[in-house]
């Protein structure tokens, strides 16, 4: 009798877990899909700006076409999730040095004209600086570790 309980008990785990990953593989999915939806209008924005060429359309052409990269990236991690492969810790680093790059390059196209700089923006150029040589760091130590991970 406690053995059919036990059983019955595991089987109705079981059932809640498939559910709960599918669940998740659908999310997964929708989240892929307004990924590339997003992706497609800003880039379709960073098209209607080259029609238009002026310093601060192309400054919001750059912004564009690297804000696209961050989500083509997280995309990807979508796409790399769904076909079961392993997590790869790289693209989450280059999606932060994109990002932090794309800050800098932002405050710079801001500040171009400018004769005298705000120091907060000084501030966050510099961290976004810091951000990016942490990432890098980061990033040729995972490549290190991934390579020693080969080996053995």
């Amino acid at each position: 009798m406690e053995k059919e309980t036990t059983v019955q008990r595991n089987d109705i785990v079981e059932i809640f877990r498939k559910t709960l990953v599918q669940a998740d593989m659908v999310f997964h999915i929708i989240a892929g899909l307004l990924l590339l939806l997003a992706a497609a209008v800003i880039f379709y924005y960073a098209l209607l700006n080259i029609l238009t060429p002026t310093k601060d359309s192309m400054i919001q052409l750059v912004n564009d076409v690297l804000l696209v990269l961050i989500i083509l990236e997280l995309l990807w991690t979508i796409v790399r999730f769904l076909k079961k492969q392993k997590f790869i810790l790289g693209p989450f680093l280059a999606t932060g040095i994109i990002a932090s790059v794309r800050g800098i390059l932002l405050i710079e196209a801001e500040t171009s004209s400018m004769n005298h700089i705000p120091i907060d923006k000084l501030y966050e150029m510099g961290l976004s600086a810091l951000i990016v040589i942490t990432l890098m760091a980061a990033y040729y130590l995972s490549v290190k570790a991934q390579n020693m991970e080969q080996q053995d």
